[in-house]
């Protein structure tokens, strides 16, 4: 998606400190998208604890074979 936004200068040159191997400006915020999303995604399960019952009997360690 092609889209002009005006970004703060500054806050640019801080994340460029941030990421050595990132050269361009689309890579820099494609970048931060990805992790903005899975942060969020992160934060959603988080919301979720506690909020699941497993059975008494359920067990864990016998998937992992």
């Amino acid at each position: 998606m092609r889209t002009n936004i005006v970004l703060d200068d500054q806050l640019v040159a801080e994340a460029f400190q941030y990421a050595q191997s990132i050269n361009t400006k689309k890579d820099l915020i494609e970048t931060a998208l990805r992790e903005f999303v899975k942060m969020r995604k992160m934060k959603n399960l988080k919301d979720l604890k506690g909020c699941i019952q497993f059975a008494d009997d359920y067990d864990h360690k016998s998937m992992r074979s």
